[in-house]
C-alpha cells in the first residue's frame, strides 16, 4: 500500500503502524511527540519552524493562541508558543515548544485561524498581556513587559492613528467583562489616555515617553541611524584638508546639488544666474533655487556653523532652508512639513514624528569625533527624516559639507554622473540597513572632490568634463562610462 504524506505530519492510530515501519526503513524521520516529516535532507529545525503552525493545529485543534504569541504573531526568540487549551501538557520539539494555560475558549472577536486554531482579537490580547503570569525557568515570559506593550501602543498610534486606539480601547470595556481582567482594562486605558493626552500615568518606554513630553519619534529610523554610527564610528578615513579655493567649489556644489534634484542648467547658464544676476523670465524658481543654494555654500562664516545641540540643530536646518527656499513660497520656506512625503517606495518621517525624530537621531551625531563620520551621519539624517516639503536634498548636503568645512576638510560633491550610485547607497541604508555602500560612496566623493583644482573656474570645469562628472548617468552605465579621479 502506498500512502501519500506531507512533508511534515501528526500521525495518528490510523498511521501509527505503517510509520513505524517507514521510520526502521529509513524512509521518516521522527520530530517530536506523534510529528514526523518525509524529509530527510533539511535540518529537524528547519523542518518544525516552516510547519509551526500546522504543528500547533493538529497538536492542540480549538485552541487559542495567547499572550505574547497573540501580539508577536510568531513564535518567541526560543521557540515557545502560548496557547489556551484543554490539554494540560506542553510539547517540545526542535527549535518549538508550545506551552497550553486554562482560560477562556474563543471569544466571538477572536479569529479563527489556520481551520483549527483561533488568534485572539487585540483587546484581548494586550489585556492578557497585562496580566502578571508566572515566568518559566530561564525562558521567555508568557507575556510582553509593560516598556514592550507601551511601544507597540505607540506604534499602533504612528501607523494607524487616534482612532485605531480608541477602537481598542472600547472593544478592550466590552472584552474585559467576559474575561474578568478589569483592573487589566484599567491599565490598558490608563495607558492609552496618556498616549493620547487625556490622562497622565508614568511610562517606562523611551518613546511613550517622548510622546507625554511632546516630541514623539520614528523608531525604526532611530535602528537606521544606531547602525550608521556604528558603522562610522568605527572606521577611520584619510584626512582631506581644504581647496576651495575662491568661488568654484560652491559654485559647482550648488550646480549639481540642485542638477540631482532636477533643477537644470547649462553650466553657463547657471554661472549667468550666480554671478551676473540673469534670471531667466521662465525658470525664476528654478534660479532663486540655485542662487540661494550658492549664496549659503559660498558664505564660509555660515557653512562654519554646526549645530552643538538639538534646538541648535532645528534652528540651523530652518533657517538653511528658509534662505534656500525663499523663491517657492508654496513650500512654506523654514517650516516643518505637513504632510507624509514619498520618493519612490520610500515613505518618510511623518509630519509629526519630524521634530522628535531629528532630536534623537542628533543624540548619536555627538558621538563621533571626525568631520567626515559626521558629515555623513549629518547628511543621512536629514536625508532620512525628510523634514520638508521640497529642498530636502539639499539642506542634508549643505548640513554635511558644513561639517567637513568646520573641521576645514575637502567638501562632498555627487556630480551628475554619480548620482545613481549616491541615491542607491541612500536606499540601500533605508531599505536593507546596510551603511557601508553610503560610506564608500561618499569617501570616493570626497576623495574625488579634494582632487579637483577649485583655484581656477575654468581649469576646475575642465577636469570635471574629462572625468565624466556632467553625464547623465543612466546614459553613462549604458555606455560604460564612470566617474574617474582626476
Amino acid at each position: 500500500m502506498t500512502t501519500f504524506l506531507p512533508e511534515v505530519f501528526v500521525s495518528d492510530t490510523s498511521l501509527a503502524s505503517y510509520v513505524s515501519k517507514e521510520v526502521k526503513k529509513g524512509r521518516l524521520r521522527k520530530l517530536g511527540s506523534k510529528v514526523y516529516t518525509t524529509n530527510l535532507t533539511e535540518s529537524k529545525e528547519l523542518l518544525v519552524k516552516r510547519h509551526a503552525w500546522f504543528i500547533v493545529k493538529e497538536l492542540f485543534p480549538g485552541s487559542v493562541i495567547v499572550d505574547r504569541t497573540a501580539l508577536e504573531h510568531r513564535p518567541a526568540a526560543d521557540g515557545s508558543v502560548f496557547i489556551v487549551s484543554k490539554k494540560k501538557r506542553a510539547i517540545h520539539l526542535p527549535g518549538l515548544s508550545i506551552y497550553p494555560r486554562k482560560g477562556h475558549g474563543p471569544l466571538d472577536e477572536d479569529k479563527p485561524f489556520m481551520e483549527k486554531l483561533y488568534l485572539s482579537c487585540p483587546a484581548r490580547a494586550y489585556l492578557e498581556n497585562l496580566c502578571k503570569r508566572r515566568t518559566r525557568g530561564g525562558g521567555i515570559g508568557r507575556t510582553l513587559s509593560r516598556k514592550e506593550i507601551e511601544e507597540r501602543l505607540e506604534t499602533l498610534l504612528q501607523g494607524a492613528g487616534i482612532e485605531a486606539l480608541q477602537a481598542l480601547r472600547d472593544m478592550a470595556k466590552r472584552v474585559a467583562l467576559q474575561l474578568d481582567l478589569e483592573k487589566e482594562y484599567k491599565i490598558l486605558d490608563g495607558l492609552i489616555g496618556t498616549l493620547l493626552g487625556t490622562r497622565s500615568i508614568p511610562m517606562i518606554s523611551s518613546i511613550a515617553i517622548a510622546r507625554t513630553q511632546g516630541l514623539p519619534y520614528d523608531p525604526k529610523r532611530l535602528d537606521l541611524f544606531q547602525k550608521l554610527y556604528e558603522s562610522l564610528a568605527s572606521i577611520s578615513t584619510p584626512d582631506r584638508f581644504m581647496n576651495d579655493l575662491g568661488s568654484s567649489l560652491p559654485f559647482f556644489e550648488a550646480y549639481f546639488s540642485n542638477f540631482i534634484e532636477g533643477t537644470e542648467f547649462q553650466v553657463e547658464e547657471a554661472a549667468e544666474i550666480i554671478f551676473e544676476g540673469k534670471i531667466p523670465k521662465n525658470r525664476p524658481e528654478d534660479a532663486h533655487d540655485i542662487l540661494g543654494t550658492y549664496q549659503i555654500t559660498s558664505d564660509i562664516k555660515e557653512m562654519i556653523k554646526c549645530p552643538k545641540s538639538e534646538d541648535e540643530l532645528i534652528t540651523i536646518l530652518k533657517r538653511r532652508h528658509a534662505f534656500l527656499m525663499q523663491g517657492r513660497r508654496e513650500v512654506h520656506p523654514g517650516e516643518f512639513k505637513t504632510v507624509l512625503n514619498q520618493a519612490g517606495s520610500t515613505l518618510f518621517v511623518a509630519p509629526h514624528l519630524v521634530e522628535g525624530t531629528l532630536k534623537k537621531g542628533f543624540q548619536w551625531l555627538q558621538g563621533l569625533n571626525t568631520p567626515f563620520q559626521r558629515a555623513v551621519y549629518m547628511m543621512f539624517l536629514i536625508s532620512e527624516v525628510h523634514p520638508f516639503a521640497d529642498g530636502n536634498g539639499r539642506c542634508a548636503r549643505i548640513m554635511m559639507n558644513a561639517e567637513l568645512v568646520a573641521g576645514n576638510q575637502a567638501r562632498i560633491i555627487i556630480p551628475t554622473i554619480f548620482r545613481n550610485n549616491y541615491l542607491s547607497a541612500l536606499k540601500a541604508l533605508t531599505h536593507q540597513a546596510r551603511p557601508d555602500a553610503l560610506i564608500r560612496v561618499l569617501d570616493f566623493a570626497q576623495k574625488y572632490t579634494s582632487l579637483i583644482d577649485w583655484s581656477d573656474f575654468k581649469k576646475a570645469h575642465m577636469m570635471l568634463l574629462a572625468t565624466h562628472a556632467f553625464e547623465d548617468s543612466n546614459t553613462a552605465e549604458l555606455i560604460g562610462h564612470r566617474l574617474i579621479l582626476p
